[in-house]
């Protein structure tokens, strides 16, 4: 999934983030819930700049908040243009460069992209690649999916990057006159997929977990300073032992300044409906759909469509990504 600066009537042109990730990591359920993680902040929300873009929002946030089912992987390049709107700036001190009056707003415009297309063993079509690679190349910033229980299962992380990335930075950094040697690139990488008991139960093993003081629920996070080791932790059960090279190119091949760790879920954890209280012997918020395979066999890979959402949905570190990176392109170097 990527994005293309579009010029939009009314509207200024959305910075360039891309996102990417392996099929299943999340990437189309991650926007589904952008809505809802945002309608349970107090201070930001969201604008469509198009009416595609208005009517993908309206959509995904009812299927997910009402009819509580996953949305169908992409299968092809489709783009939404939004803007995110957040509280009245507070003017600097007299001696420094004053803000202007109004919201901060961080115009986004996101190419929903198949994650098959990152892939070696199916890869797209040369004009679908091509698209792909422009998209990339003319990103500003990244959101790099990383989804642990498919890489625990089939171990194809390092797979979905190492391609696209080896051309980029050929690209970007190999070109005629070029002098980096960083790609230019912020990226927000997102460990997915929290809700799940092994997921939770890792960063519970690792002594990450705490909790936000104001939330009421009491959910458990993985401060964002934090969120590395649990990804190390996850890397080192890969299927195929090659989740480490993933880690490893991702830190080289982008500055350090420019990347920042989060652990994200799209539905949140299951809500005690009795208490209103996490409970964490109850954490699950997603059941099968599908009969349960017969005893004596392992359990088949499945596709999220195969679930449904159980509960309310709480998405966690949705938008925060987004937010980081929106606010260092938009030159706000003050974002945590």
């Amino acid at each position: 999934m990527s994005a293309m600066s579009t010029e939009q009537a009314g509207a200024r042109p959305g910075k360039n983030i891309a996102m990417w990730g392996a099929p299943g990591s999340g990437k189309t359920t991650m926007l589904a819930a952008l809505g809802i993680a945002l309608a349970r902040r107090p201070d930001w929300l969201i604008a469509s700049s198009d009416e595609a873009s208005m009517e993908y929002l309206i959509t995904m946030t009812n299927a997910l908040s009402d009819g509580r089912a996953f949305p169908l992987a992409s299968e092809s390049l489709e783009s939404y243009h939004w803007t995110l709107i957040g509280p009245e700036q507070q003017p600097r001190s007299w001696w420094r460069h004053r803000r202007g009056p109004g919201a901060l707003r961080i115009s986004l415009s996101l190419v929903d992209v198949p994650g098959g297309w990152y892939g070696d063993k199916n890869p797209p079509a040369p004009e679908a690649a091509k698209k792909l690679q422009d998209n990339l190349a003319q990103s500003e910033g990244i959101v790099f999916l990383f989804d642990p229980i498919r890489e625990f299962e089939i171990g194809d992380a390092f797979e979905h990057l190492h391609g696209p990335l080896t051309k980029l930075a050929s690209r970007i950094l190999g070109g005629p006159g070029a002098t980096a040697d960083r790609l230019p690139h912020y990226i927000s990488i997102c460990i997915t997929k929290f809700d799940e008991p092994q997921v939770l139960d890792t960063a519970r093993q690792l002594g990450l977990l705490t909790t936000r003081p104001d939330d009421p629920h009491g959910f458990p996070v993985v401060r964002s300073e934090e969120a590395r080791t649990l990804l190390e932790g996850l890397c080192s059960v890969s299927a195929t032992g090659s989740a480490d090279l993933m880690l490893n190119n991702l830190s080289k091949y982008f500055h350090k300044d420019r990347i920042k760790f989060f652990v994200t879920s799209s539905i949140g954890f299951h809500l005690n409906r009795d208490t209103g209280r996490f409970d964490q012997g109850n954490v699950r918020n997603m059941i099968p759909t599908t009969p349960s395979p017969s005893l004596g066999g392992a359990p088949p890979l499945v596709s999220e469509r195969e679930f449904r959402i159980r509960g309310q949905v709480h998405p966690i570190n949705v938008v925060e990504p987004l937010l980081w990176l929106g606010r260092r392109l938009s030159g706000d170097r003050t974002a945590p």
